[in-house]
């Protein structure tokens, strides 16, 4: 009896040991969007080679006037851009970059410093251990950290009440870049990604294209250095175009939807987008 139990125990450690094995193969890439951040850049690079070596980085270098990119020569892989793009495009870039070097996970990591590379490891586990598309790293969730100015909690807890009734789940933090995308994610939001403040709409994107979205605790920092690029006026802009966009976006008929799909939950689904659903012979309308 006792070797038997030891050869299920054995058999079940094999199994774990394999699961783990695989789901450390998955390729990940780093995409940084900035704008004249080098004076964090290089601290920032180098702690994430000390916490994830594991994963690929990107700095996509959003026509930044200062020294930016001379600052990551021989540290990092970074894409300029031929004229400021705005934080959309930038990130639109890496996912981009993600989907045509095919790796599975995608995670945004801004360049002011504001995301700590040890609290990344969260966000890889979450992705790994749940069936989610979209996992987005939340401030209000834990305790202590730089929760940003208490006029920015009253416009961010104001999106959070909005996207938490459109997406029927609880949502906190709908504001925070700091988020990983599964293979599916990357390529609905390559194709499809808001210019300005992109972070909130990218949740409604997702949710109508059926897109499990996800929520894990993390500590975030204040910036490193430099000064936020989100002024006052930035933010009254913010206040009244995001929720038009949004509006607008429940018009819009969804570009592909997962919902129709017969294999539930949605991360059992090995469908491609612009590609025919192997379970219901339907083609996504994509692209």
């Amino acid at each position: 009896m006792t070797g038997k139990t030891e050869e299920k125990t054995s058999q079940a450690s094999a199994a774990e040991r394999s699961h783990l094995t695989r789901t450390r193969e998955k390729r990940v890439l780093i995409v940084i969007p900035a704008y004249n951040e080098a004076k964090s850049l290089p601290g920032l690079v180098r702690a994430l080679s000390e916490e994830v070596p594991g994963c690929d980085v990107v700095v996509i270098d959003d026509g930044s006037s200062d020294n930016t990119r001379e600052m990551l020569r021989g540290l990092a892989r970074a894409v300029t851009l031929p004229c400021n793009l705005g934080i959309g495009g930038a990130v639109q870039t890496g996912w981009q970059i993600a989907l045509r070097e095919n790796y599975d996970f995608a995670m945004q990591v801004d360049g002011d410093g504001q995301h700590p590379p040890h609290e990344i490891p969260k966000l890889l586990e979450a992705m790994r251990e749940s069936s989610a598309d979209l996992i987005v790293g939340s401030r209000f969730r834990s305790e202590g950290g730089f929760k940003s100015t208490a006029t920015r909690r009253m416009g961010i807890r104001f999106f959070a009440l909005m996207l938490s009734a459109i997406c029927g789940t609880r949502i906190t933090d709908p504001t925070s870049g700091f988020r990983i995308l599964s293979r599916r994610a990357i390529r609905l939001l390559a194709h499809r990604y808001s210019e300005d403040f992109p972070e909130v709409e990218a949740l409604v994107v997702a949710h109508r294209a059926g897109l499990a979205i996800l929520e894990v605790p993390v500590v975030m920092a204040e910036r490193s250095a430099g000064r936020s690029s989100i002024g006052a006026i930035k933010s009254l802009v913010y206040m009244l175009k995001v929720p038009l966009a949004i509006f607008m976006n429940l018009l819009r008929k969804p570009e592909v939807n997962f919902w129709s799909c017969s294999r539930w939950p949605i991360s059992q689904c090995r469908c491609r987008l612009g590609t025919e659903c192997r379970s219901t012979g339907n083609r996504w309308r994509f692209w």
